[in-house]
């Protein structure tokens, strides 16, 4: 493969790992008052294999963040116990919305990457033809 490939491959990777988790941080935001519900977040992995120089990165398995459960109190709520407390989620807002502005500012660098190795590319071609 060439440089231009392993280029585009590597942004191209970038790409769908930040997407997958914008919509990991999409879902928990959707569920941040849902009774019992855990944080998920997703780890990256670099890409090891035959042939691989590295560089390339995927989604690892998905995490449940493991941190304590608000606890709400509500005793009209269907799930409350004899003390009129429930179980909440975990899920901090201002944490969801700073991880999905870094993985925004992720997919356009990995965006623009893809872009510039695209036209040296089509740069180079253009050269060799005349």
């Amino acid at each position: 493969m060439s440089d231009f490939g392993k280029a585009l491959a590597i942004s191209a990777s970038g790409l769908r790992a930040q997407a997958q988790r914008l919509r990991h941080v999409s879902e928990n935001i959707a569920n941040t008052d849902t009774p019992g519900y855990r944080r998920k977040s997703v780890p990256f992995e670099t890409v090891a294999g035959f042939g691989a120089d590295g560089g390339e990165v995927r989604t690892g398995r998905v995490r449940l963040d493991q941190s304590a459960l608000t606890t709400i109190h509500d005793p009209s709520h269907p799930l409350a116990d004899a003390a009129g407390n429930y179980a909440g989620s975990n899920v901090d807002l201002l944490i969801e919305i700073a991880d999905a502005r870094e993985a925004q500012h992720s997919y356009e660098a990995n965006l623009k990457m893809f872009d510039q190795a695209r036209q040296m590319s089509s740069s180079l071609l253009g050269l060799l033809r005349r």
